[in-house]
């Protein structure tokens, strides 16, 4: 034993003699901004093909532009808008073109409602007379400019408002709209934050008629949080929050016709008893409405489309999944009124080609791989631009492809993640490329050739600060864990030697279709991470199964099992990383956030032979407390399902605790509600289980403002050494 002291004592005082010329990462640099990145801020591709604009702001002044930029010269050719030159705007904090340029939406002022969604103060700026109009006196939600620029669609107070630019005359669409039962236009909190939209209503191509949800939520229980401010006595948040098994908004969809200022409700020729609308588009042609329909149990999913003349509709596709399907925003027509389509119908996520009809034209895209995200369709030159997994499940390419599937291209060339933002003519993309080792580089390409036209902005000086620093590699390889080969990181300490023993700290997420085991620059986790192996810890990611971008089989084998496979799967990899001589298997913890806290809650309950402690920040404790929407997708409903929701849930197990617990909440998590930490807490008492846990009053999903992340992070920290920390390195015995 004193031998082993004198060790720690003997390894600190090399490791001290290594670093002297490097500096250690500290919690105040992480939180403090010292390792930021600098990016392109708000890029608008102009519709001339050859230009792009981007929000500038200058910090000195306090103002705002919006310049306009060569593709091919990178140089800055004009200020299109100054917010000096506007006598009604101080600066604004972004900005949103017409299709034809000719006006632009500046947002001014902003508060957030919930997670996605705010409230504003807009300004709409006509570029050719340079005139300013105020949207509304009141602050508003999602004003969309119709297609010629002629009037603006918002709204207000739950209803739906169109206000004409040339006279100035305000029209009221709606008027039922009142808190908590009716809202037109603007989603409800559920569909805000799982089908990821919250403008719920449209313009058509000839900006005469606008489509719009309508959500009935007056049979949708209510939540309450108190809000502690600082006022004598604090105040109460209530909102609609259908929870798994309960009753959803009832949504219905609508037409106002400008003309004629009629309004009316589209009926599809389907008779739906319990569904939901994820989403809605108008066609190239100006009466026709595309709208997706989808089942509670969202394995089925119909897109439909609806003549707005005659009020007929069509199915022309019916989607269907033993598991889900899933909702995203690449349904694209074309000029001969064919669409794109994306789907995991053959088990990877592809491209497919539909004729207007629904007749099956070809698969564009095929293989095991996934394409992650579609760009757009060149008409011109006949070609399909994406992104995909193709070069392994971790980085990210830009490829094109013609339509008719053929021909397909890389057009990035280094492994790492790539992501293109492409000119409106498609000649020209910027490529953000980042990696493991390289922070994020902003180049602009040729989209024909793939050929670099010139290298745009790096973080270089990042890269030379973080020179000073001592960073060690993250490592990237696989674990065959439970029959998979799963994808994992690895950061050692930089003074790593295989004759020591080291602490095992796990991160993981485990969310169905997620990714962090992902070659990409840090982010702010990643740099805490550097910080604990350089205190002496080894730090791993695995992503289990049910995670993303290795085929639909592999993402949906936890279907109605959340928490058991990934669960599992963690406890597996952690018991095989112990056997490796340098791991100390005495010393392994476990950590996550939102799902990732749900997990690491399982694992150390469940594995509490492998694991000594665990932190869960901001855990679901019971799917039962969750939303419909997220939760019934991959579990239906608790009606339907009791077993699966209760023998994985955390709080059902938390008579198995053996090791150190810390819980940690925000009390304003209007997503994941700290009900899930209280019910956690009288369990635990319950049980006689003794854990740390820690409430940030007012605090949303993300735990932050003022000094909050720091000392959050503080406090995890600190209780990592505490449990994991005591020895820190030790000889092997």
């Amino acid at each position: 034993m004193i031998f082993r002291r004198f060790a720690v004592v003997f390894t600190f005082f090399i490791t001290a003699l290594v670093f002297c010329q490097e500096k250690q990462i500290t919690l105040e640099e992480i939180w403090g901004g010292k390792f930021r990145t600098s990016g392109m801020q708000a890029l608008h591709s102009m519709a001339n093909g050859n230009q792009y604009s981007v929000l500038d702001f200058n910090r000195v002044s306090r103002t705002t532009t919006i310049d306009i930029y060569d593709y091919e010269t990178l140089e800055k050719v004009s200020t299109l808008v100054s917010s000096s030159d506007i006598a009604e705007i101080q600066y604004f904090i972004d900005y949103k073109f017409t299709k034809d340029e000719s006006k632009i939406i500046l947002t001014t002022k902003s508060q957030p409602v919930f997670r996605h969604s705010t409230l504003g103060e807009y300004y709409i700026y006509d570029v050719a007379s340079k005139k300013v109009t105020k949207v509304s006196d009141d602050l508003v939600q999602e004003p969309t400019l119709s297609p010629d620029g002629t009037k603006v669609a918002y709204g207000y107070d739950n209803n739906l408002y169109v206000k004409d630019l040339e006279s100035g005359k305000i029209s009221q669409i709606t008027t039922d709209g009142e808190k908590n039962k009716i809202i037109n236009g603007i989603t409800d909190w559920v569909y805000e934050e799982e089908f990821a939209f919250v403008r719920a209503f449209d313009w058509n191509a000839d900006s005469n008629k606008i489509a719009f949800i309508r959500f009935d939520e007056t049979d949708v229980p209510e939540f309450s949080m108190d809000v502690y401010g600082s006022d004598l006595y604090q105040t109460q948040h209530v909102f609609k929050y259908p929870k798994a098994g309960e009753a959803n908004s009832k949504v219905s969809l609508h037409l106002y016709d400008l003309g004629s200022a009629k309004l009316q409700e589209i009926k599809v020729d389907k008779a739906y008893k319990d569904f939901y609308i994820p989403r809605i588009k108008w066609t190239n042609e100006s009466n026709v409405l595309s709208a997706q329909f989808m089942n509670r149990h969202q394995n089925e999913l119909d897109l439909w489309m609806i003549d707005t003349k005659s009020m007929t509709s069509k199915i022309i596709l019916a989607e269907k999944d033993d598991a889900y399907v899933d909702v995203t925003d690449n349904l694209t027509f074309l000029d001969d009124h064919s669409f794109i389509w994306t789907s995991e119908d053959d088990g990877f996520n592809h491209i497919y080609h539909y004729a207007k009809t629904g007749k099956l034209i070809n698969q564009v895209t095929q293989g095991n791989w996934e394409v992650t995200n579609y760009y757009g369709f060149n008409d011109k030159a006949n070609t399909i631009y994406f992104q995909s997994t193709e070069n392994g499940s971790i980085n990210r390419d830009v490829y094109s492809i013609k339509l008719n599937g053929k021909s397909k291209k890389r057009l990035t060339e280094k492994d790492g993640t790539n992501a293109g933002s492409f000119s409106a003519d498609f000649t020209y993309f910027i490529n953000t490329f980042s990696s493991a080792t390289t922070p994020q580089e902003y180049t602009l390409y040729n989209s024909k050739s793939g050929k670099i036209v010139k290298n745009i902005k790096d973080n270089s000086g990042l890269a030379k600060t973080l020179d000073g620093y001592v960073m060690s590699k993250k490592e990237f390889s696989t674990i065959s864990v439970n029959g998979n080969d799963l994808n994992i990181w690895t950061i050692k300490p930089k003074n790593f030697d295989a004759t020591k023993q080291y602490p095992l700290f796990m991160y993981q997420y485990s969310g169905p279709g997620s990714q962090q085991v992902a070659n990409r620059w840090n982010g702010a986790n990643d740099y805490w991470y550097q910080m604990l192996a350089q205190q002496g810890y080894i730090v791993v990611c695995i992503d289990g199964r049910g995670t993303g971008f290795k085929g639909s089989e592999f993402k949906k084998v936890t279907q109605n099992e959340l928490g058991k496979y990934e669960v599992e799967d963690q406890i597996e990899a952690a018991k095989q990383l112990s056997k490796l001589d340098y791991i100390d298997a005495s010393r392994i913890g476990i950590w996550g956030w939102s799902y990732g806290g749900f997990m690491s809650s399982n694992a150390l309950f469940k594995g509490n032979d492998v694991f000594k402690m665990a932190i869960a920040v901001a855990p679901v404790t019971s799917w039962r407390f969750y939303d419909t929407i997220y939760t019934e997708r991959y579990m239906t409903t608790p009606q339907e399902n009791p077993s699966g929701y209760d023998e994985n849930s955390p709080i059902n197990h938390v008579d198995k605790l053996n090791g150190d617990f810390l819980l940690i909440h925000g009390s304003g998590d209007d997503n994941v509600h700290v009900q899930n930490t209280m019910r956690m807490v009288e369990a635990l008492i319950q049980a006689d289980k003794q854990f740390e846990w820690m409430i940030y009053p007012d605090k949303n999903h993300g735990i932050y403002g003022g000094n909050t992340r720091l000392h959050l992070y503080k406090k995890m920290t600190n209780f990592i050494n505490r449990t994991l920390g005591d020895k820190i390195i030790s000889d092997k015995e």
